[in-house]
């Protein structure tokens, strides 16, 4: 599932090594066995984590999948202790609906550092950086 949203660019390529690694960080959703959707957190500091890889199978958009899927990874981060989370992406809206506001990039230089700078596409980025604080 993610290598076929990073096939299209939705999302960054994730190696399964690097999902295998990290899987304690990982929801999935399943209809009858079929994987649906997914979602990761990132934890780069004790107060803050981002919301990585979060897609739902195009079949499934729109049903309430990611909302849960995005609830589950929110306890998750409120469970860690985490004061904030936030997440690069095109859809505003639905991360606006679970909380988030827009912020911006320059916020998180460890994020840029890491995933940004060597990004092919960095002067052509449409994602909107947006941040939810349990503040």
């Amino acid at each position: 599932m993610v290598d076929d949203f990073s096939r299209r660019a939705e999302i960054l390529p994730r190696s399964q090594e690097e999902i295998a690694e990290n899987i304690c960080d990982w929801f999935v959703a399943d209809v009858d066995g079929e994987l649906v959707a997914c979602g990761s957190l990132l934890r780069y500091s004790e107060s803050l984590s981002e919301v990585r890889s979060l897609v739902v199978a195009p079949d499934y958009q729109g049903t309430g999948i990611g909302s849960k899927l995005m609830r589950e990874l929110i306890d998750l981060a409120r469970e860690r202790r985490i004061r904030s989370l936030f997440a690069l992406t095109r859809s505003v809206e639905f991360f606006t609906k679970m909380g988030f506001r827009p912020s911006r990039r320059e916020s998180f230089p460890e994020k840029v550092m890491r995933d940004c700078l060597p990004c092919p596409i960095l002067e052509q980025c449409d994602e909107q950086v947006m941040l939810l604080s349990f503040d």
